[in-house]
């Protein structure tokens, strides 16, 4: 444990595991470092159960993220951030924290209005090469921006803006790939592929993962880890079940809805397909193993298309368009990695060099400075 430190903070973001794993990974920083920390977020969404799970005092603000056209529904949502606003001023005058991370995005919002009103030191942290639009427009009064990607800078009207990379959990950079396999009781010597679509799932990678899953373990002899998506999960079994009945038996093959403790998945890996979610990359990145990113298309202001080309630019991945991926692009895809181990290596060390392993402490420390 570093220094002992006896203050209070909140801890803000959510909706998405974008903003919610940085939030909980700093917020297990400062209570490793002595201090008392309480979540705030909104109890409807993913936030409330991770955060309540690690045991912090749960604030609840209800907001929503704002219409994206004008329409009525643009006065009833400004109607309730102002009544979120007030709640998080009430928090802060209960609670007296003294200072507020917050990780962008809606939920966050709230929380950073009501710092700014009642001049409650605050800072921020965007995960993104194109920050968020909460970002961009609340962290002008920020004691300091943290963000993930050098070229963000630009956006961010705030001249204490610091590149530090995202913060991930410390296992990081303790696990090591046997330790991980052996968790996940895969052999130890057989190359890994972990598949990853994100906690909702992903469509274009399940439907092109599902039906090479028999051809990878049986011809190429692969060990496989698919995170199919909650959503998703039993129409992927059903069709399995169809074209690889004995599935069940395949000890290459490991397939789940979702994974609780994604570190000992990413660690196992020697490749990982994922979407480009840059918390996502960050972590693909400190578990050393190659990444293909397979960006979704939909993102707010393309984010995800900027964070893969960022690791494409710097030659630490294999990149693939959403609607280019299908089956035999895929297999392909594979299989030349698997006949090109130096290009196994070449990512691995490219993305590894773009890993930021002390970014947890480099943010938990600018936090304890502006208390």
């Amino acid at each position: 444990m570093s220094e002992a430190y006896n203050n209070k903070y909140f801890v803000t973001g959510g909706g998405t595991g974008g903003h919610i794993y940085p939030a909980l990974a700093i917020a297990d920083a400062l209570t490793e470092d002595g201090a008392k920390v309480y979540y705030v977020g909104n109890k409807r969404n993913m936030e409330y159960e991770l955060a309540s799970k690690k045991g912090y005092k749960f604030l609840h603000v209800s907001v929503k993220s704002m219409p994206r056209s004008l329409s009525p529904k643009i006065f009833w949502w400004g109607v309730k951030l102002v009544r979120a606003i007030l709640f998080s001023i009430r928090y802060i005058k209960k609670y007296k924290p003294d200072a507020v991370f917050a990780t962008g995005g809606y939920v966050s919002a709230p929380m950073v209005f009501a710092c700014q009103i009642t001049h409650t030191p605050y800072m921020m942290h965007d995960c993104d090469a194109m920050p968020g639009l909460v970002t961009r427009k609340l962290s002008r009064k920020a004691k300091y921006v943290t963000l993930a990607f050098d070229k963000a800078k630009k956006y961010i009207p705030n001249r204490r803006t610091i590149v530090t990379g995202n913060p991930i959990r410390d296992q990081f950079k303790t696990l090591t790939q046997e330790q991980a396999r052996q968790e996940l009781n895969l052999d130890k010597s057989k190359l890994t592929l972990a598949v990853m679509g994100g906690s909702q799932g992903a469509k274009s990678i399940n439907a092109a993962t599902v039906e090479l899953l028999k051809e990878f373990s049986q011809e190429l002899g692969i060990q496989v880890i698919f995170q199919t998506g909650k959503k998703n999960y039993d129409e992927i079994i059903e069709h399995l079940r169809q074209i690889y009945p004995a599935y069940e038996q395949d000890k290459n093959l490991i397939i789940r809805p979702y994974f609780d403790n994604m570190i000992y998945v990413l660690k196992a890996a020697d490749i990982v397909m994922s979407r480009a979610g840059s918390l996502s990359i960050s972590e693909i990145c400190a578990s050393n193993a190659a990444p293909i990113l397979v960006p979704y298309p939909y993102a707010a202001a393309d984010h995800q298309r900027k964070n893969a080309k960022f690791l494409l630019e710097n030659g630490a991945c294999v990149y693939i368009e959403d609607g280019e991926l299908e089956p035999n692009l895929l297999r392909n895809t594979i299989i030349e990695l698997i006949n090109n181990p130096v290009k196994i290596s070449y990512l691995k060390q490219n993305s590894s060099y773009l890993a930021k392993p002390d970014a947890t402490k480099e943010i938990a420390d600018l936090i304890h400075n502006i208390s």
